[in-house]
């Protein structure tokens, strides 16, 4: 994170990262505790996803889930619940510095999302940061530094989008078009049946256009086999596991030797 002392011309890491040609990785949070964002900031991670779509997490929660990274490497980003200007507004006060905004389906989608980000005369944010010039106390000051900085996310997760792609990746001010493969599925008809013909030949579109723009390429995994897989397709932004999910993976080993794993068909109930 900047410090008072440092230089102007920080840059957000992620950023920096995909400038690069790097890979970069996020776990997701869903559980509203400072304390696991904490932890998760510390463990190596680019970013944290933090979930508020499909999560408990409130933004009072959310504002004390970024204090607890202050210091820590891992930059903070939250997918909102909508693709609204004052969904972003309330997360980007709170001092992320990313916005996933989800089923940013039409080109109008796609400008509102870099609008929301961005301060007058670019976008329009308005001037309230509150926390965020705290969390990132700029030396060349908390606007400049955030349009320097945030980080724009779209959700390719309808038909719609997939229709639209062209006149959505070629939208200036987006930095990642995320693939959200489950819902597009879903929107598809196939019921989240990801490696379905129809979302491999959606997915293909998606990265199509997304080349000829100059977008990055971001998409959910679950193992190194699948990054590696996707890395060669020229992804480079990945949300990997929740919290949860890596306790499930992380504890399932050792309770496999010790015979005491629950089989996911037990309906009984203990008390």
């Amino acid at each position: 994170m900047p410090e008072p002392n440092e230089p102007v011309g920080w840059e957000n890491p992620v950023r920096k990262t995909l400038r690069e040609g790097k890979p970069v990785v996020g776990i997701t949070l869903t559980v509203a505790s400072p304390e696991i964002a904490a932890q998760a900031a510390a463990l190596g991670f680019d970013f944290l996803w933090i979930e508020m779509e499909h999560s408990p997490i409130t933004l009072e929660t959310l504002r004390n889930m970024v204090l607890a990274t202050r210091g820590l490497p891992a930059v903070p980003f939250a997918r909102v619940p909508v693709n609204e200007l004052w969904t972003a507004k309330r997360v980007l006060d709170s001092g992320v510095l990313g916005v996933i905004f989800p089923f940013t389906s039409t080109p109008e989608l796609a400008r509102q999302a870099v609008a929301a980000c961005k301060y007058p005369p670019e976008g329009g944010r308005g001037s309230g940061a509150g926390l965020a010039t705290f969390r990132w106390p700029a030396p060349e000051g908390y606007y400049d530094f955030a349009d320097r900085n945030v980080m724009v996310v779209t959700v390719v997760e309808q038909v719609a989008a997939v229709e639209n792609i062209e006149a959505i990746a070629a939208t200036p001010g987006i930095d990642v078009l995320f693939i959200g493969t489950s819902d597009l599925a879903f929107s598809l008809g196939v019921r989240g049946d990801q490696q379905h013909l129809l979302v491999r030949e959606a997915v293909a579109k998606v990265v199509a256009a997304a080349k000829r723009h100059g977008k990055i390429l971001g998409a959910p995994v679950s193992d190194l086999p699948q990054i590696q897989s996707l890395m060669a397709q020229g992804f480079q932004f990945f949300q990997t596991r929740t919290e949860l999910g890596y306790m499930t993976v992380g504890s399932k080993p050792l309770l496999e030797q010790l015979g005491k794993t629950v089989s996911s068909k037990r309906t009984k109930v203990l008390y």
